[in-house]
């Protein structure tokens, strides 16, 4: 009997998918070739969903990849690894991004406040996975870490007292060196 061999690999996350209850993405990151063409990849929701949106359980198996999801009010949570993959380091992302995301709204985990909060989703999945690479699994610190990167907001966006207040911050610095 042959037995194949796998190397470890740091690359374990796929795809993390949020849809809504119709199915529809909400969010989508792929992290590598799987699913190359956009096409591909909405046939591949398409199919998740309806395995997945009827059923009360937390993993699945499919198209020789390993799902776990998990659902709340109106909102699909998926995170997408390989088939040989640790089912339980998947599903620590999974609880990372729901629970991050149910601070950061407020326990109001729902389509509207997501979609108000999309700024805060996408730099809470970038704190958890970079590149495949599960980077965070404590809420906590993913939270902590989105409202510092949430004060670098761009001087477009900031009053102009925020930006005079800015401005003399810095030459006051500048005059103390």
């Amino acid at each position: 009997m042959d037995t194949v061999t796998l190397e470890p690999s740091l690359y374990t996350v796929k795809a993390v998918l949020i849809l809504d209850n119709d199915g529809e993405r909400l969010y989508a990151k792929y992290y590598d070739g799987t699913y190359p063409s956009v096409k591909e990849q909405k046939a591949f929701e398409r199919n998740i969903f309806s395995k997945t949106h009827r059923t009360d359980s937390e993993i699945a198996l499919l198209e020789g990849l390993t799902v776990v999801y998990k659902s709340n009010i109106d909102l699909f949570f998926y995170v997408i690894g390989s088939s040989h993959e640790n089912e339980l380091m998947l599903m620590a992302v999974l609880n990372c991004l729901f629970d991050s995301l149910s601070q950061m709204l407020r326990r109001n985990v729902e389509r509207r406040a997501l979609l108000e909060n999309m700024e805060g989703l996408f730099l809470a999945v970038d704190e958890i996975v970079d590149g495949g690479v599960i980077l965070e699994s404590d809420p906590q610190q993913v939270v902590h870490r989105v409202a510092l990167r949430g004060e670098d907001v761009p001087y477009s966006e900031q009053t102009v007292t925020q930006v005079l207040q800015s401005a003399k911050e810095q030459i006051k610095w500048s005059l103390l060196r």
